[in-house]
C-alpha cells in the first residue's frame, strides 16, 4: 500500500488537471441543447478508464443519454466490485450567482477549505467523486496491486431520475454481475468526522397545473369575480401541511416505519451544532416537523416541498392580469417502506379533493425513487468502515442521508446487490446550487481511501 500512496502523492497535480478537463464539458442531462456534450463527457470517461488500466471500456447508447462501462477482471474466483457514478450535472442557473464560470473550474480557498476547493459544476456531484475511483484504480493497476475484480458503470441521467438505467441493467445483468456496488455520491459529516451513509430517503416528484379562465384576464375588470389560479394554487399548497409541519395527505404516513428510541439516540449522537447550522445558512431558525430534531427531520422523516412555482406576469414593470394558469413542482422525500407511485397517487387524490370548482387541476407524476437501507454488519460495509478509519484516523459514523439516489434501490431489485455509499463531500459543497465546490482535502482523501476499501474487502470476503 505504501507504493500506491506514493504514486498518488506524486501524481496529485496531474489528477487535478485531468479532472478539470472533464468538468469543462457542460454535460447537463436535463437540457436537450447539451446532447452532444453528454456524448463527449461519456467518451471522455471511457478513455479515462482505458488510460487508468481497464481491460475494456465502452460507451453504450440508450434511449436517453449513454452509459459508460469498463472492467478489469483479475480472477473470476475473487470478489467483484461494481463502481457506480454519474457524469451528468445539474443546470448552472442562475449564472449571475456564480463567482466564477461554472464550466471553467478553479481552485479557491474558503473558511472550510483552507487548502483550497475545486469550484465548478459537477466538482462534487458527481464527476469529482467518480473520478476519485478512476485514479485510485489507476494507482492500484500501476503498482500491480488489485485484490478484487473491478467494474465501472458511469451513467448520464442520474440528475433526471435515471430513466434509461433500469433497462440497461436488465439487458446487461451478466456483464454487470457483482458482489457489491460502491458509490461515492454522498457526504461525510465533516473533514474531521468521517461517516458512511447507511440510508437514503426516497423521492416522489410531481408537477401540478391549475387552470382558470380560457385566457389571461384584466385584473380590474375580472378581479374578485373570477378565480386567480395562482391564488388558488397557493391556498392549496398551504393545506399540504398543518401548523406542526405534519403532512396532511390522507394515508401519507401509513407505511412509515417509526424509528425506535434507540435509533433516535444513535442518530443524534452525530456531531451537530444548531447555531453553526443556522449561521451557515444565514437563517434565524430552523423549520420542520414538530417533535423531531434537525437530523431526524432530514434522515428518518418524510418531507414535502415546493421546488418551483410559476404563472402570470413576472417581467419588469406592471401588467395587471389574472393568469389563466399556474404551475408548481413538488417533491416528497420518502423513508423506508414508502413507495413513490403510491405516494404520488395519494397526493393526486388529496390535491384534487381540495380544489375548488372554480378551477381545473391536473397532477403529473414525473419520477421517483425508493428509499435505501444499508446493513452495517456486512463485509461490504465493514470494509468501508475500516478503510475510512485507516485514512481518517477514526471510525466513521453511520448516518441517514436526506437526499435520494433513485437507482440504488433498483440495483438491489435488478442486480440483487447491496450498495455501499462511501462519499467524501460536505453538505456545504453547494451541489445543485451556484458555486458548487469540492475540497481538495476531500478529493485527495477519497483517492487515498478507496484502495484500502478493495484491500479490506478482499480480505474480509476471502
Amino acid at each position: 500500500m505504501k507504493k500506491i500512496q506514493k504514486y498518488l502523492e506524486e501524481n496529485r497535480d496531474r489528477f487535478l488537471d485531468e479532472l478539470f478537463e472533464w468538468l469543462r464539458i457542460p454535460s447537463v442531462s436535463s437540457n436537450p441543447e447539451h446532447k452532444d456534450d453528454m456524448f463527449k463527457a461519456a467518451e471522455w470517461a471511457k478513455n479515462a478508464l482505458l488510460k487508468a488500466g481497464a481491460d475494456t471500456a465502452k460507451v453504450y447508447e440508450t434511449a436517453g443519454h449513454p452509459v459508460v462501462y469498463g472492467e478489469k477482471i483479475i480472477d473470476s474466483s475473487k470478489p467483484t466490485v461494481l463502481v457506480y457514478g454519474h457524469y451528468d450535472v445539474q443546470p448552472a442557473d442562475p449564472l449571475e450567482l456564480w463567482e466564477t464560470s461554472p464550466f471553467e473550474p478553479v481552485v479557491r480557498k474558503t473558511d472550510l477549505h483552507p487548502a483550497g476547493a475545486i469550484f465548478g459544476r459537477g466538482a462534487c456531484d458527481d464527476k469529482g467523486q467518480a473520478f476519485m475511483h478512476f485514479k485510485a484504480f489507476e494507482a492500484m493497476v500501476a503498482n500491480d496491486y488489485l485484490p478484487v475484480n473491478i467494474k465501472f458503470m458511469i451513467e448520464g441521467e442520474e440528475e433526471i431520475g435515471s430513466p434509461s438505467l433500469p433497462k440497461f441493467c436488465e439487458e446487461n445483468k451478466e456483464m454487470l454481475k457483482n458482489d457489491v456496488i460502491l458509490v461515492s455520491d454522498t457526504s461525510i459529516i465533516a473533514n474531521d468526522v468521517p461517516s458512511i451513509t447507511a440510508s437514503l430517503r426516497g423521492l416522489s416528484y410531481v408537477e401540478v397545473e391549475v387552470d382558470g379562465a380560457n385566457r389571461d384576464l384584466h385584473s380590474g375588470t375580472y378581479g374578485g369575480a373570477v378565480a386567480n389560479p395562482i391564488n388558488i394554487l397557493a391556498d392549496m399548497i398551504s393545506k399540504l401541511m398543518d401548523e406542526d409541519r405534519h403532512i396532511t395527505i390522507p394515508g401519507f404516513y401509513d407505511d412509515v416505519v417509526e424509528a425506535t428510541a434507540e435509533e433516535r439516540v444513535l442518530i443524534n449522537q452525530a456531531p451537530f451544532d444548531l447555531d453553526e447550522y443556522k449561521k451557515a445558512l444565514d437563517i434565524d431558525d430552523v423549520c420542520g416537523e414538530k417533535g423531531y430534531t434537525t437530523d431526524e427531520r432530514t434522515g428518518i422523516r418524510p418531507s414535502c416541498d415546493v421546488n418551483g412555482i410559476w404563472g402570470g406576469f413576472t417581467g419588469e414593470g406592471t401588467k395587471t392580469v389574472l393568469p389563466a394558469k399556474a404551475f408548481a413542482k413538488i417533491s416528497m422525500r420518502l423513508v423506508a417502506n414508502q413507495e413513490p407511485k403510491k405516494i404520488a397517487k395519494l397526493f393526486e387524490d388529496y390535491f384534487l379533493s381540495i380544489a375548488p370548482d372554480c378551477v381545473r387541476v391536473k397532477v403529473d407524476y414525473l419520477h421517483g425513487g425508493l428509499p435505501v437501507m444499508t446493513p452495517i454488519d456486512t463485509p461490504e460495509y465493514k470494509a468501508a468502515e475500516k478503510a475510512m478509519e485507516t485514512t481518517f484516523g477514526k471510525k466513521p459514523i453511520p448516518t441517514k442521508e436526506g437526499g435520494s439516489i433513485p437507482i440504488i434501490a433498483l440495483f438491489e431489485q435488478i442486480l440483487g446487490s447491496k450498495s455501499v455509499l462511501m462519499g467524501f463531500g460536505l453538505n456545504s459543497d453547494a451541489i445543485h446550487s451556484p458555486n458548487e465546490h469540492y475540497g481538495l482535502f476531500n478529493f485527495y482523501k477519497g483517492i487515498e481511501t478507496i484502495p484500502y476499501y478493495y484491500k479490506y474487502y478482499g480480505e474480509l470476503k476471502g
